[in-house]
């Protein structure tokens, strides 16, 4: 169903009741949308870039307004107070920005590796990750080379972490047994 056409009026009247149109709004002509899209799916976000350029305007901003704040005691400004929180919040964010950019490391991708969540993590030296049911034998290696590459020494007391891969098979009537696929250990001396 199409809908009527408008009249200079009517869209007159429309603008200054409801505001402009959306953005994202349909066109009469053709029905199609008066935006591209520009998002690329087969593209990951470069975190580390978006990292440093955020932390780096953020700064500028924080200093900005750091300035604009001593301007505003000199001035006598009322909202003196208020620029004061919101320059010192601006330069925490930069701060933060800067300091997760250094300690930030992506995860590690092996080539034939499947998902394979992890269920138990006790903080130490044991890390058990669940298969699912249909997991083929040769995606096990990868996967537990790219589970131990991922593991993070921060926190753990012990130097080696041992990697299990296991799945839930049937044993009978409504009850499941846990069959390890493989294991292995990872050692943060060795790096």
């Amino acid at each position: 169903m199409r809908d009527p056409p408008k009249t200079d009026r009517t869209s007159l009247l429309r603008r200054m009741l409801v505001g402009p149109p959306r953005i994202d709004a349909r066109q009469y002509a053709g029905g199609r949308r008066n935006i591209r899209t520009t998002f690329r799916a087969d593209q990951p976000m470069p975190l580390e870039e978006l990292l440093s350029t955020s932390s780096i305007w953020l700064a500028k901003g924080g200093l900005a307004l750091f300035g604009l704040t001593l301007i505003a005691f000199i001035a006598r400004w009322g909202i003196r107070f208020r620029l004061v929180g919101v320059s010192s919040f601006t330069l925490l964010l930069s701060a933060s920005c800067w300091a997760f950019g250094l300690s930030y490391t992506p995860s590690v991708s092996v080539e034939g590796a499947l998902r394979a969540p992890v269920v138990f993590d006790n903080g130490d030296d044991l890390v058990v990750a669940q298969a699912q049911a249909d997991f083929p034998d040769e995606a096990i290696a990868p996967t537990l080379q790219q589970l131990a590459g991922n593991v993070r020494p921060g926190g753990r007391n012990s130097p080696e972490v041992t990697v299990r891969l296991r799945q839930l098979q049937p044993a009978g009537e409504g009850a499941s047994r846990s069959v390890v696929l493989g294991e292995t250990v990872r050692d943060f001396r060795a790096e």
